[in-house]
Parts: structure tokens; sequence; C-alpha cells
């Protein structure tokens, strides 16, 4: 079991999560898994993304949800669900989705991640009116490991934009 306080997000957490948001995107698929994007491209995503006037808007749609994990009053992780977005013939705005489930480097093997994602999950079941959804990158075999163990399975493929650059990603479904 994880040390970390989980909890909603907080409006005012906006430009902390949005650099969160950045240093893991960062962290994970340039560092760790060498990803090339090209340089504009990466910095016209992580604007639209990562940037805190983008960040706050999403905490203030009231269709999505978010938490955040802290450990001695820092913020090490987020979750991000609500309606799904992905495409897939099956899937319905009314269903959930996990948008989002980012860790730091330096917060990753305490059980964080499962904590938030256990939240998520309780929240999605709540919230939807048929399966549950998540988008991952096609080359993140850990993320894979986790969601199949909380009884996702592959539902499909897509291409996620990152700029004009493509990545090719997983639909994942959960009943």
């Amino acid at each position: 079991m994880s040390d970390a306080e989980i909890r909603p997000a907080r409006l005012e957490e906006a430009e902390v999560l949005a650099a969160l948001g950045r240093t893991t995107f960062i962290d994970t698929f340039i560092h760790e898994f060498g990803i090339p994007y090209p340089p504009e491209d990466l910095a016209a995503y992580m604007d639209a993304s990562f940037s805190a006037e983008a960040t706050r808007k999403r905490l203030l749609d009231s269709s999505q949800v978010w938490w955040t994990a802290s450990i001695d009053g820092e913020i090490v992780g987020f979750a991000n669900a609500g309606p799904n977005t992905l495409p897939h013939a099956d899937a319905r705005a009314s269903h959930a989705e996990l948008r989002r489930l980012y860790i730091a480097k330096r917060a990753q093997g305490r059980g964080i991640g499962t904590r938030l994602l256990t939240t998520a999950l309780t929240w999605m079941e709540a919230h939807t009116d048929g399966p549950l959804w998540i988008g991952v990158w096609s080359g993140n075999l850990k993320a894979q490991r986790l969601y199949a163990g909380y009884g996702f399975t592959k539902a499909g493929e897509y291409k996620y934009p990152v700029g004009t650059w493509y990545d090719d990603e997983f639909i994942l479904r959960r009943g």
C-alpha cells in the first residue's frame, strides 16, 4: 500500500497538474520509449494538452473528474476520467473513459497508480451506462498488463495525434 494521499483535484492546482503532465509525458514517451516526436509537433501537443490554461479548462468541465496523489503535500500523480471519447463503433459518450493516469517517475512502483486507478474505476462504474474504456499506447506493455489485471481487454486500435505525428494506440474495454 502506498503512503500517498488520494483526493479530488482542486482548480488552483491546474499549473502543478499541467507541469506534472508535461514532465511525465516526456519521461515516459520520449525518455523511456524513445518516440521521436518532431519538436514542433511535441510543442503543439504540450501546449494543447498540458498548459495551465488547458488543464484549468478541463478541471472546470463538470463532466470530467480529477484526482491527485500527494506525498508529504507534493502532488506526484493524477488520474482523469469522464465521458468516453475513444473512436470505437460500440463506444458512446455515455460510457466512461479513463483519460489519463500519470505518476511522476520518482513515485512509481509504490502502488500510487493502482490506488488512483481503483479510485477512477469506482467513479467510472457509477457513471456509465455501458462498458468502461481506456486508450493506451501500443508499446506500453506495463500499462496494458495493469489494465488487464482489472479486466480490460483489447477492443480496437486507433491513431492518437501528437501534432501531425500519430501514435498507434490500443482501445481497451471492460464490460
